[in-house]
């Protein structure tokens, strides 16, 4: 009798083997909407990949062996380097070999930021630290644009797929990747309050004196660093590229004080630094760092956004896998009522967010007219506070599905509770991303124009919708005739209704009518509620979750 106990049953078996592309239909319906379908095969190759047992088990890994920072060598002299787990190298090979980092800059056809994202998003499901210097490398190309001496070195070997992750010459390297060091200990998203300091050298270049409180990935081989130029009687910021290794061999001057105790992203080591007459080469104008590196930042808020769709994919397809295999009292968990409608309303949410994510990425691509630059501009900051907000919930309620497994190390959904979080803080937490909303909307009046006429191509196909829609331009009236003061009171409100409203726009014109309507039922109707699981009685939840 005692050895009965040691059977395992009533247990899913696990959810490896599957093609996490395929078997994603809202992702693959997105690619074909937005104009790349023609990606689809190397999509497919990336869906068995991360989906494999091997895969999976490297993401545990470099997540469990955490990275280690090496200061000094052995002799004692100063190395500042950062070991990772081979896992980490295995991932990050993958997903460069793949084009996750820069295929949208080095094909820039219709739809090739829509193929990019989806490669982004697939990567980031199983193992999201890696996607940070996937991001910053995709990110820094537009700023290169700024310094055409250095785009002509680096764009190359940012557009190549070989990686390897030692400390070498840039000759030396199959391809680059590239990181940030923009915020200080005294202002963290008030870069304005660096002190960071850069001096002229004879020889072009600049040298950096001062300390950065956040440095992500600080093994990659370049970074886009801020700091204060001397123009005239004042002092302003300026933008430079600070590579790790300089073109003699020899190694600048980057030292790693300590790596980050994080909440979540635990593979991906973010470090303070400081810098001591530190070799950087202006990116530029003098004195227009911020405008020069923003490009930057609005690309890595877009993968803010993709990075959350994709936890929240991770999230919806853990938890349908456990309660299509779990039973209890006499049935599996998906033939309960009240779990259908938990995870079908995760299913809403995830749809929701890749819908919008993959709009985003359309809207990126090298054919965008002026009033798409115009939309995204407005929209990604939309999206980036309500989606990245919304994942945290949405991670903590699909772990609750599993129940006491979920709550376990030995489970995904544990860690991918604990990565979400960093979504909605990088690159702007939430008044920060909403006060950009209404920055946006106060000296860019087209941006609400465009975003408008968004919104406005779903129009009659919802009597809920449509009134949201008129409460949305009412707002905006509003908003543009009080103090600033009262603006700010209003904005993260505000900032939440649009992406409501965008993401209900986007599946009513692009989702099967069921997963809209329900949409639309639970996030705008009546007898709407703050809780997951809470649909309106009469709401159709098969179709839902057979799509999911």
């Amino acid at each position: 009798m005692a050895s009965e106990t040691h059977e395992v049953l009533n247990q899913p078996p696990p959810r490896v083997g599957l093609n996490e592309f395929r078997t994603n239909t809202p992702l693959v319906a997105g690619v074909a909407y937005h104009r790349a379908g023609w990606a689809e095969p190397e999509l497919t190759e990336i869906g068995a990949l991360v989906g494999t047992a091997e895969f999976q088990a490297d993401a545990e890994l470099a997540n469990t062996c955490e990275p280690v920072l090496h200061t000094h060598d052995r002799y004692g002299h100063r190395i500042d380097e950062v070991e990772y787990h081979p896992a980490y190298h295995r991932i990050i090979a993958a997903a460069v070999a793949h084009g996750a980092h820069t295929s949208a800059w080095a094909d820039p056809k219709p739809g090739a930021n829509v193929a990019r994202a989806a490669a982004f998003m697939l990567f980031a499901q199983i193992e999201p630290g890696h996607a940070c210097p996937i991001s910053m490398t995709h990110s820094v190309v537009p700023a290169l644009a700024a310094a055409p001496e250095l785009a002509e070195v680096w764009l190359p070997r940012l557009y190549a797929r070989g990686y390897d992750g030692r400390l070498v010459p840039l000759g030396e390297k199959p391809g680059v990747l590239f990181g940030m060091a923009m915020t200080e200990k005294q202002g963290g998203s008030d870069v304005r309050a660096n002190t960071t300091r850069a001096m002229p050298d004879a020889d072009g270049s600049w040298g950096l004196t001062g300390h950065k409180w956040f440095c992500s990935a600080p093994m990659s081989d370049a970074f886009l660093v801020l700091a204060q130029t001397h123009l005239g009687s004042e002092w302003a910021l300026s933008c430079f590229l600070v590579p790790r290794v300089l073109a003699d061999g020899t190694r600048n001057v980057f030292r790693i004080q300590r790596l980050k105790d994080k909440l979540g992203n635990r593979s991906n080591a973010s470090a303070e630094v400081e810098f001591d007459n530190t070799r950087g080469y202006l990116v530029g104008e003098p004195g227009r760092g911020v405008r020069t590196i923003i490009e930057m930042v609005a690309r890595t808020r877009l993968d803010c956004v993709l990075g959350t769709a994709a936890g929240m994919r991770q999230s919806v397809a853990e938890a349908l896998w456990h309660v299509r295999y779990r039973a209890a009292f006499g049935r599996t968990l998906i033939e309960q009522p009240a779990m259908a409608a938990v995870v079908a309303d995760l299913a809403l949410e995830s749809e929701a967010a890749t819908a919008t994510a993959l709009r985003l990425a359309r809207a990126h691509d090298a054919d965008a007219s002026d009033a798409e630059v115009a939309f995204r501009r407005l929209a990604t900051a939309v999206a980036k506070y309500w989606i990245c907000k919304r994942g945290p919930n949405h991670a903590y309620e699909a772990l609750e599905c599993l129940g006491g497994n979920g709550y376990t190390e030995s489970f995904p959904l544990a860690r991918r509770y604990r990565e979400q979080p960093v979504l909605t803080v990088w690159e702007g937490s939430g008044n920060v991303i909403a006060l950009d909303v209404l920055r946006a909307m106060a000296r860019e009046p087209e941006t609400v124009q465009a975003f408008d006429a968004e919104l406005a191509l779903a129009r009659g196909a919802s009597a809920l919708f449509d009134a949201h829609h008129d409460r949305l331009r009412r707002t905006w009236t509003e908003l543009a005739a009080l103090d600033q003061d009262g603006a700010q009171r209003r904005a993260r409100a505000a900032a939440g209704a649009m992406a409501l409203g965008l993401e209900a726009a986007l599946l009513l014109r692009t989702a099967p009518t069921a997963v809209a309507e329900a949409f639309l039922v639970a996030r705008l109707g009546e007898d709407r509620d703050l809780e997951y699981g809470s649909l309106p009685s009469g709401t159709d939840l098969e179709p839902i979750l057979e799509r999911h």
